[in-house]
């Protein structure tokens, strides 16, 4: 669920609203939660914060890119003014999520800039892909000088670029062998990973995660959680099915035991990519939220 259907009625974002209100209070790990804005699209600025607040979330990944809740261009005048609102309600922002991949997107040195100025050190950054014709190493090779000038740029304003892992074909970091090749040779607080264990899964359901997981090391900035099963679409075949989670394939005690043996400390960021209204929203994130810091709870976060 990219974002909501912009002919939704005021009476269901109403709805919606009054729903993630009546949410109990945020629970108290060691690894904070944070919303992934973007499903959250039917609220904006105070009514973000509350619903948020209200549902248990401990913070708020904002997405500052086209089509989210800040629009790149505006972000040197609205994000202050949006993380003033959240952080009043009692929330973090520990990251945002842009549409940057490289010093040349647009408006990019003024999100990393405004994003300094606030104390958030670390953004989702992504989007390269493979061409046909070209064999893989010569592309990875022709991508590292566009990280190093990445890394340069975040080096300047102290910031985190974490690469956001999805699954699919000629995607790079689907396989996340392909980010350790790009990014072992760069400082890993300039430019990191974010990793999708749902995402990994389907690329690797055996032992592939396991292994993705391990070589990304000291690279690993960020943890991305939502679960899926396998399911044949009668057009495309074989496709995964997002999922409520603890119901799908992800193994997530294992998982969260390997996170807990690596010593990682957030940001951690919810995702719901199986459909969603605003009417719904509340209880399923709340149900989902639940379900996430039962497992964090067993395995000591």
């Amino acid at each position: 669920m990219d974002s909501q259907d912009p002919s939704l009625s005021r009476r269901a974002v109403l709805a919606g609203t009054a729903a993630l209100l009546a949410m109990p209070a945020k629970g108290a790990g060691k690894l904070k939660v944070a919303i992934f804005s973007k499903h959250l699209q039917f609220l904006h600025g105070e009514a973000l914060a509350k619903g948020a607040a209200e549902i248990g979330f401990d913070s708020v990944d904002i997405t500052v890119r086209k089509g989210g809740h800040i629009e790149p261009e505006n972000a040197r005048e609205e994000l202050p003014k949006l993380v003033a609102i959240i952080r009043q309600h009692g929330l973090e922002v520990p990251m945002i999520t842009t549409d940057i991949v490289d010093p040349s997107t647009p408006h990019a040195e003024a999100i990393l800039k405004t994003m300094a100025e606030l104390g958030i050190r670390q953004y989702r950054w992504g989007g390269f892909r493979y061409q046909k014709g070209t064999p893989f190493p010569a592309q990875l090779d022709a991508m590292k000088p566009r990280i190093a000038a990445l890394a340069a740029l975040n080096k300047r304003y102290q910031v985190c670029a974490m690469y956001h892992t999805h699954s699919g074909v000629n995607l790079v970091g689907a396989p996340i062998w392909d980010l350790y090749i790009l990014l072992k040779d760069f400082d890993p607080q300039a430019v990191a990973v974010n990793y999708d264990v749902a995402h990994a899964t389907i690329e690797g359901g055996l032992g592939g995660w396991i292994d993705s997981f391990h070589i990304i090391g000291p690279y690993l900035h960020g943890i991305a959680v939502k679960d899926y099963v396998w399911a044949k679409d009668p057009r495309r075949g074989w496709r995964e099915r997002w999922v409520p989670l603890g119901e799908g394939m992800v193994h997530f005690p294992e998982f969260f035991k390997m996170v807990a043996d690596a010593n990682f400390s957030g940001p951690l960021q919810m995702h719901f990519e199986y459909p969603l209204t605003p009417e719904t929203s509340a209880p399923a994130m709340k149900r989902d939220l639940a379900r996430l810091r039962t497992y964090l709870a067993q395995a000591d976060l």
